[in-house]
Parts: C-alpha cells; structure tokens; sequence
C-alpha cells in the first residue's frame, strides 16, 4: 500500500492529466489551495460515513460517484456549476485509495470542475466528506428556497421514492458488484418486479445530479428551488418556509418510477409513505410562475402550486389534508 506521499504525487499526476493546464496538478500539494479567480461562490460540503449513509464494503469507486453525485446536486439547486472540490478522506487499512479517486477524477473530467485539496487519515470506518465551490450560471444570481411566491406552479424534476426502496433492498441484502445489481435470494417477485428492483438499487447508489435542469431555471429566473435529499413532504416543507408561503399538491401527480408501486409491495412498504418520505432521490423541486414551464427533454412534473399563509395540503381522492414534514432528519435517532 503506497504512503501519503506517493498517494498524493500520483493524483497530482492523475489531476494534470491530458487536456488539463499546468495549474491544475499545482493546485494539490501544499497546505491549502490558491484559487485563480476572485468572485462569488456557492459552497457545499456533504458527507458519506460507513454504516450510516451506505453499508459496509460499498466500492470505493461508487462511494466516490455517489458522493459527488449528492453534493453536486446541491449545486444544481442553487443554479450553479461546479468549479473546485475539496475532499477528507478517513478509511482503514486496505482500502483502495487509487479506485476511490480514480472515480473522483473521472467525474470532475465529466462535470468540469478540479479536485483542488482536501486530507488523508486512517480510521475504523470509511468517512468520506466532499466539499465543492461552484460558479452562478447568471452573474451574481443564485436560485434560493426563500423565493417562491403565492401563484406559482409547483414542479419535481423526476420521480420520487425509487431511492428509499433500493436502499430498503440494500438493507436486505443487495449488492452491485461489477455493474451489475444481485438481489437477496429472499426477494422472491415476478421479473418485472425484480427489473425495477435492480433499477432501484442503481438509482440509490448512483444518484443522477440534475445540473441541467438547474443551468435552465437559473436563467429561466425560477422563483425557488431546493434538492429533495430527505424526503418530499420534509423539504416542500422547508421551502415553504423559507419563503414564509404555504403550498398544495396533488398526490396523483407526483411522479413514480415504472413498477414502482408493485415493488413497494414485495418490500412492503407504504407505497404512499415512501414517495412521499422516502429521500435521497437528488431530483430538484422547484416553483416557476405560471405559463412558464420546463422544455420537455428536462423530464419534469407539475404536481401542485404555492398558496398564500403556512403550511402544506394533499389533495388526494378528493380529499384535502394537512401534509406533515414527513422524511429524514439527520439527528434525530
């Protein structure tokens, strides 16, 4: 297993890579890293840990896809592109350094942004903690979740609730080794069911950032957006109240992968509780004013509308009912 050292001489060779200029590979080596430009930036940091975000013995490269996956679509909620990473790395003896940042490098070459520092330390359990600093699409304007207002049409970049249940399989016993998904001998479903179960598994561990679609609302000048990472009805929630405005939306509208709800019910799971609670889906739900809507190929859903006062209604069946903060929070136990 190479040192710290020979570790960091070889990224920075992987880092100045073909195609790149000389500056990039000097962005890696000393204490901190000197950014070349002076202007605004919106700044993320996530983090993966063993045991809590993914579970033991997860590829180093799709731990690293992942993780950039999440905190770029961050990014894309804020109308931004990415630009730097900064990445700490906490992993116990032979884990495989060079497959983790080998993945890291190939998604900075797809989404145009360099790796420009981070650290390196042993531990019991992988800790992987990424930061990223990423460029306005327009000048000086950010999109934020405090900008919806009364009237405009609420929308979701894509399907809800196929995350949850892939991770609910992982749980079970599901593994993705060399591209492709094996499922726990006890799932015992139809083939169409268990497609979607593969299907499902992907989108957990390889979430798709949708900073396109954030490029697009930027300069369609959205009133506000926010990334369902914990579930729908948490961050509709939270998007309301930043915005200080209440919200409605259709539950027959909300989006839902193909055999969705036939592989909620081999799980047994509440096929309702899962879209709307379910997390880590990484789609942008976002509001527009009305007669402005997305270009078709963004894949996106119109699913309810911004009302004036507080708090969040399902219209479901015909009924009306307070939506509570249904999803994920990170410290409660």
């Amino acid at each position: 297993m190479p040192g710290e050292d020979e570790l960091i001489a070889w990224l920075r060779r992987r880092a100045a890579g073909k195609g790149a200029i000389p500056q990039d590979g000097e962005l890696l080596g000393d204490d901190a890293a000197v950014l070349p430009e002076r202007e605004r930036w919106a700044v993320t940091v996530d983090t993966q840990i063993e045991g809590v975000h993914f579970l033991p013995g997860l590829d180093p490269a799709t731990l690293a896809a992942r993780l950039v996956a999440v905190n770029l679509s961050d990014l894309a909620a804020m109308g931004a592109l990415p630009a730097y990473a900064f990445l700490a790395l906490a992993v116990p003896a032979g884990f495989d350094h060079r497959r983790f940042f080998k993945a890291v490098l190939r998604a900075a070459r797809r989404y145009d942004f360099k790796l420009a520092g981070g650290d390196l330390a042993a531990s019991s359990q992988v800790t992987a903690v990424l930061t990223l600093l990423g460029r306005a699409v327009r000048k000086d304007h950010w999109l934020r979740r405090s900008g919806a207002r009364p009237g405009e049409i609420l929308w979701l970049g894509g399907d809800v609730g196929e995350s949850a249940a892939g991770a609910a399989l992982m749980r079970q016993g599901a593994v993705l080794a060399r591209g492709k998904v094996r499922l726990p001998e006890s799932f015992i479903a139809s083939p169409a069911v268990r497609a979607a179960a593969r299907r499902a598994v992907l989108r957990h561990l390889a979430p798709r950032p949708q900073l396109d679609l954030g490029r697009w609302l930027a300069q369609a000048k959205a009133g506000a957006a926010i990334d369902v990472s914990d579930g729908l009805a948490r961050d509709l929630h939270r998007l309301c109240r930043e915005s200080g405005t209440g919200a409605e939306i259709d539950f027959a509208a909300l989006p839902a992968a193909r055999g969705f709800r036939e592989l909620t019910a081999a799980l047994e799971l509440s096929w309702r509780h899962t879209l709307l609670a379910g997390g880590e889906d990484y789609v942008l739900l976002f509001t527009l004013p009305p007669g402005t809507e997305p270009t078709r190929e963004l894949g996106c859903h119109r699913i309810g509308r911004v009302i004036a006062g507080r708090g969040v209604q399902l219209i479901h069946g015909g009924t009306r009912e307070p939506l509570a903060p249904l999803g994920w929070d990170h410290l409660e136990r």
